[in-house]
């Protein structure tokens, strides 16, 4: 199977564990399966500017969300949550209400945290904002990636069992979009 997958990191910082995860997952697919973005562009969400014509970098990041097959989030914890800058951007995806780009799309969750539960506060969060609009989060053993300053070095997740329980979810991933499509198929 071969599907455009979008990669959201929750992170702004530039050595993010999270993006590193990310762009190491997209360099062990074929070329140009992955696409990595980052949310440094997204405003903060105002009621005023949400509508029919959105900010520019608003529309863009719905767009890649609605031309992939699927979504592959990898975000750190902040304070028991998921950081503000990831709440923020699935709130504008999220709308319109009951028409977002996520509504229907598979999405597998990811967390990575130098801490000892691997962000999984944070990935329980996303989960829960992401089944609120609608969004197929993958059910599978939750992706989360303890002690992650000792499994990524220079920009890549090299951790060998970390990279092989990523790569089998990416494949639940990749099986749920399948469901997704077959699913239309039959539907047409």
């Amino acid at each position: 199977m071969s599907h455009s997958l979008l990669g959201i990191s929750g992170s702004l910082r530039g050595a993010s564990f999270n993006t590193a995860v990310l762009h190491t997952l997209a360099s062990l697919l074929p070329p140009g399966r992955l696409r990595v973005v980052t949310l440094h562009d997204i405003p903060p969400y105002d009621g005023d500017l949400d509508g029919d014509v959105p900010p520019p970098t608003v529309e863009a990041f719905k767009t890649a969300i609605a031309r992939s097959a699927g979504i592959v989030v990898c975000s750190p914890e902040y304070n028991f949550g998921m950081p503000g800058v990831l709440k923020n951007a699935l709130d504008w995806a999220s709308r319109p209400a009951g028409r977002s780009p996520l509504k229907g799309k598979p999405v597998l969750v990811m967390s990575a945290s130098p801490g000892a539960l691997g962000g999984a506060r944070a990935h329980y969060q996303i989960r829960e904002t992401l089944g609120s609009v609608m969004a197929r989060v993958v059910v599978r053993p939750p992706v989360t990636i303890a002690a992650a300053a000792e499994k990524i070095r220079d920009g890549r997740l090299v951790h060998e069992p970390t990279i092989a329980f990523v790569l089998e979810a990416v494949r639940d991933l990749e099986r749920e979009i399948a469901l997704v499509t077959s699913s239309s198929i039959r539907a047409a």
